[in-house]
């Protein structure tokens, strides 16, 4: 069955123990991409890389300070990067476009539908996208915690069947990767209690993320209806295990698919506006298997200056996060509609997005 796979690779996955890229394994994975899409699959692919490649191009001056170093070879090396990928695609008769985001480009609806407007025109054409974050201009603040949280923006955007995670282990192991004792975790169920005591800390030289990241967009991957697949990108034919069913990885069940308005707000915490809390008896009504949409009734206090669109933290009484939505009416109204029965909801179900707490 045709798939639309979105494809992460680690910077790790694109360099050589020195550092250097590693332009056969480029080359490979390329070759295997072109093979999922000759099979009918569409492939998105979310690629880092550039601060690597540039690194190497260019030399700096030691002294240089860190954030400008990071955006000289961001800058340099996305050029050699994306040219890389662009004639190892044209070899194969495919073409590709660049995509440079950054997170602000997520914001709001209107971003977010251009952007996708812009991925749907590209696959129907049969160009493959190419993405990245625009190391080079994003403010730190507003930067990505990695290329897997912004993979996992793209694979929602577009209503992904899968999202592959590259990158050079298998996946999540109890214990150490390198430690031959260790268990590599092959599948994550609906109900898989949290894995994060099993997860160490460290990140390569190259990015800045690590399992613990790509874990956690995993579980959210997988929680809006996306199977979602860790695996090594540095293993021969891994693409290609992962077509015909054989891939060794960490497997993330999905669940049920989301409608898309409810994929873009279940990312968009950071760019929450307010926030409400709401009492046990809100709390039970929306976390029941009933349609339920937040009535001010079970609202009990509305923080924060939100307008109408605006999205909002929904918090229980002691501080928990239970889920986000989109304000149908500002603050100021929702205020006067506190604890009041017969009211409009302040977030439709349609606009609700809940965690898993389980």
């Amino acid at each position: 069955m045709a798939k639309t796979v979105v494809i992460k690779i680690g910077s790790n996955v694109l360099t050589q123990d020195d550092g250097t890229p590693d332009h056969n394994r480029m080359a490979s994975l390329v070759s295997q991409m072109v093979f999922l899409k000759e099979i009918g699959h569409q492939i998105v692919l979310v690629t880092s890389g550039a601060v690597a490649f540039g690194r190497k191009a260019l030399p700096l001056n030691p002294k240089t300070d860190s954030i400008t170093k990071k955006q000289v070879w961001a800058s340099i090396g996305q050029i050699e990067l994306i040219r890389s990928y662009k004639n190892l695609f044209l070899e194969k008769g495919h073409t590709v476009a660049q995509l440079m985001v950054t997170k602000e480009d997520f914001r709001d609806r209107v971003h977010y539908l251009n952007m996708k407007n812009c991925l749907d025109g590209l696959l129907k054409n049969q160009v493959i996208p190419v993405i990245n974050e625009n190391d080079a201009v994003a403010v730190t603040e507003l930067m990505f915690t990695d290329n897997d949280e912004l993979a996992g923006l793209v694979a929602a955007m577009i209503d992904a069947n899968s999202l592959v995670l590259l990158t050079n282990v298998d996946g999540i192991y109890k214990g150490h990767p390198s430690d031959p004792s260790s268990e590599l975790i092959t599948k994550v169920g609906r109900q898989v209690p949290d894995l994060s005591q099993y997860i160490t800390t460290g990140k390569s030289s190259f990015g800045r993320g690590g399992m613990l990241t790509k874990m956690t967009m995993a579980k959210k991957s997988a929680d809006l209806g996306i199977e979602v697949l860790i695996a090594n990108g540095k293993r021969d034919d891994v693409l290609k295990g992962f077509a015909d069913g054989t891939l060794v990885c960490t497997y993330f069940e999905p669940g049920k698919t989301r409608h898309n308005q409810k994929k873009w707000i279940a990312h968009s915490e950071n760019y929450s506006k307010g926030e409400v809390v709401v009492n046990e008896g809100a709390k039970n009504a929306l976390n029941s298997q009933k349609i339920t949409s937040l009535l001010p009734i079970g609202i009990v206090a509305a923080k924060g200056d939100f307008l109408k669109g605006d999205i909002i933290r929904i918090v229980d009484e002691a501080g928990q996060i239970l889920g986000l939505g989109k304000a149908e009416y500002g603050a100021s109204s929702a205020a006067e509609k506190i604890g009041q029965p017969h009211q409009r909801p302040l977030v439709h179900y349609d606009y609700l997005y809940l965690y898993d707490l389980k």
